[in-house]
């Protein structure tokens, strides 16, 4: 953060330049500024300044001078090798951020602590790095779709490694497909008991905690926005989740239930299920995390296996069969003498 600027701003925030020093004290003062005010300084949200009010994205709240004072301390650790003369720029700062704090309403700022937006693929890498450093038990994930594919799960496989090191045990959750992917299977034997997995027909959409303190789901649909919930009982809200759904998984060594009717598959069950409810197929095909092509293939076996000739007498079908509810959990075993 003290180290990176932008074009035409070649600075860190403890050395702002003009335009940008009056553009952040009035967002201070007042709160916050409309976006439109920032569009000459775009060092204030590159330096995670200003990001946007999770209330209005027309308008940009600027970060409490404090934790900035508090990220600039980290840095010039992490730095102090490298040379101490940035030292004294850096106090500098921490006084005229310290002077803008006492103006600064204390709701507000206790608001953007609670929950932020992450503006950008580089800010939410960059929040995820330093929720890994500071986590030290466990973490919980949740990730929707389908097959992970190699790219997807190298590009947090450092935060994870780190977090083996450290002993952090994590727990996952995916959806029933996610099992076919040679991908997801080497993250496993890579990340050894340090990780276990589990999936289920469908999962809510991503979501990441650490240490049940912080939390990471998406802003927009394209994931290129991202909260980072920080205010308790909204993080212990979606552990509550995590766990009911976890309880209701399957371990990713297990196999999958079977269906009971001949030629039917476990994936075909849910798809009948979804179907009974009256989903088009990119909404069934979005929720178990294949594509509309292999859904409509599924939903073609279906119908040829139950004798259907039409959607119409599918749906009967599918009721006379007992597929038009949600797939039964298998048999718990009674525990021996």
């Amino acid at each position: 953060m003290a180290g990176h600027g932008t074009d035409g701003h070649p600075h860190g925030a403890d050395r702002l330049c003009e335009a940008g020093d009056q553009v952040y004290a009035r967002a201070v003062r007042r709160g916050r500024v409309p976006r439109r005010d920032a569009e000459a300084v775009p060092c204030l949200l590159d330096l995670a300044l200003l990001h946007p009010d999770p209330d209005d994205m027309a308008w940009l709240v600027p970060t409490a001078p404090r934790e900035v004072m508090s990220r600039l301390l980290r840095e010039v650790h992490d730095e102090v090798s490298a040379g101490q003369r940035r030292m004294g720029s850096v106090v500098a700062a921490f006084e005229r951020y310290a002077g803008l704090g006492a103006e600064r309403r204390p709701v507000a700022a206790e608001g953007t602590a609670a929950i932020r937006v992450l503006d950008g693929l580089g800010r939410i890498q960059a929040a995820m790095d330093e929720a890994t450093r500071a986590c030290t038990t466990e973490v919980l994930t949740v990730q929707p779709g389908g097959i992970r594919r190699e790219h997807e799960l190298s590009e947090g496989l450092h935060r994870a490694l780190a977090l083996r090191g450290r002993g952090v045990r994590m727990r996952d959750l995916y959806t029933h497909v996610a099992r076919h992917g040679q991908g997801l299977l080497h993250y496993m034997e890579l990340m050894g008991d340090a990780v276990e997995a589990r999936t289920l027909d469908e999962v809510i959409d991503r979501l990441i905690l650490f240490d049940r303190t912080v939390a990471f789901v998406p802003a927009n649909a394209d994931r290129t926005m991202a909260l980072e919930l920080r205010h308790p009982a909204l993080v212990e809200y979606l552990v509550t989740v995590f766990e009911r759904l976890w309880r209701l998984a399957l371990p990713i060594t297990a196999p999958l239930p079977d269906t009971g009717i001949e030629g039917i598959s476990h994936r075909e069950r849910s798809i009948a299920a979804l179907l009974a409810e009256g989903h088009q197929d990119a909404v069934i095909a979005e929720r178990l995390g294949i594509s509309v092509r292999t859904c409509r293939a599924h939903i073609a076996r279906l119908s040829e296996t139950l004798g259907a000739a039409s959607r119409t007498q599918l749906g009967v079908r599918l009721a006379q069969a007992g597929l038009d509810g949600p797939p039964q959990p298998p048999p718990v075993s009674p525990p021996g003498p």
